[in-house]
């Protein structure tokens, strides 16, 4: 009775197979995972690894789908769209305060896109350039429709260039938060911010 009680869904145990994996790629890097380690870590068997991913490569790949989804849903929840609803700075300011508040709630997930270890399968690279690219149009978007009086000269441009200086953040957030905390930088993006002329 007590058996049937803690039994799986195929989906849990799917996530639970998926929830070993992650942890064995940020203790030691993708190049450490393998069937058999993964079976170990879950407390399961290597033909239940098999059944869900088919081989290591599946595996893989399905890690790589499931934390780049779980990313770009963070992301699209603190990107903004239109940076002439408002005043710029204050947008861009609560954009960037989101998005280091979602790395720092789940460092493990984004520690895996933004500073990705040896042996990262190649999906992840494509999956890491595709969402980038999400990002920047998605930005670029917000950049051309306003910034106040001082335009963008080009908003792909711009939307680059905060993208970088996002990015570069949340890595010494992950790096070493002791040193580097939200507020911080937070502080020093305000400064940026206020170098710029929106229309002051």
């Amino acid at each position: 009775m007590g058996t049937l009680s803690t039994r799986m869904s195929a989906e849990e145990r799917r996530e639970q197979v998926l929830d070993a994996t992650k942890a064995i790629v940020t203790d030691a890097g993708f190049h450490a995972v393998s069937i058999e380690g993964v079976a170990r870590r879950a407390g399961i068997t290597r033909p239940i690894v098999y059944s869900h991913f088919g081989d290591l490569h599946g595996l893989l790949e399905a890690l790589v789908e499931r934390e780049s989804a779980r990313a770009l849903g963070q992301l699209a929840a603190v990107l903004p769209t239109d940076l002439g609803d408002g005043d710029p700075r204050a947008i861009l300011l609560a954009a960037q305060r989101g998005y280091l508040e979602v790395v720092a709630s789940d460092p493990d997930t984004w520690r895996l896109l933004l500073m990705p270890t040896e042996g990262a399968p190649a999906i992840l690279r494509e999956r890491i350039a595709g969402g980038r690219a999400a990002v920047v149009a998605q930005l670029a978007q917000a950049v051309a429709a306003g910034l106040g009086p001082a335009r963008s000269p080009d908003p792909e441009l711009t939307a680059h260039m905060l993208s970088a200086t996002s990015d570069a953040d949340a890595r010494l957030l992950l790096d070493d938060p002791d040193r580097y905390p939200v507020e911080r930088l937070l502080a020093h993006t305000e400064w940026i911010l206020e170098q710029f002329r929106f229309g002051d």
